[in-house]
């Protein structure tokens, strides 16, 4: 299943949205992550990376085909500051805007992604992205 073919799936959902836990099965069989935003502070990955990072106001997550890396500021040990660095450079970027285009959360990146849209009520909330894990690598900036 590609990345378009899911979201597709996934169009007009709900907030607060999950991925069900047969759609969480079938996005990491097919190496797929969802991310959309939670509350007014959360980015979401479910799938192929399952995770969640600080957001307030928007934020860079790096991504890379190992998974997401976490927030360089919450690094505390030696051997997590070795390996982010390490995987940095490769990383991809995804940046969380908080209050854009009439959402609560979008996202840009340069992975090739595709995206839906999750509702509250009748208004829109989230565009969230489906991207495959083997395409998070570095590209031209954001």
């Amino acid at each position: 299943m590609q990345a378009a073919e899911f979201a597709a799936t996934l169009a007009g959902a709900q907030y607060p949205f999950r991925l069900t836990p047969e759609q969480a099965v079938t996005a990491k069989a097919h190496g797929l992550v969802v991310v959309y935003g939670a509350s007014d502070d959360l980015i979401e990955f479910e799938g192929a990376i399952y995770d969640e990072q600080g957001a307030y106001n928007g934020t860079v997550a790096l991504v890379d085909a190992k998974g997401l890396l976490p927030a360089r500021e919450q690094i505390e040990d030696d051997d997590e500051l070795r390996d982010y660095f390490a995987r940095q450079p490769g990383a991809a970027s995804i940046e969380a805007l908080w209050d854009s285009e009439g959402y609560s959360w979008t996202y840009r990146t340069t992975i090739p992604h595709a995206t839906f849209e999750v509702m509250e009520g009748d208004e829109p909330y989230c565009r969230g992205i489906v991207f495959a894990l083997a395409d998070a690598k570095q590209g031209p900036s954001a």
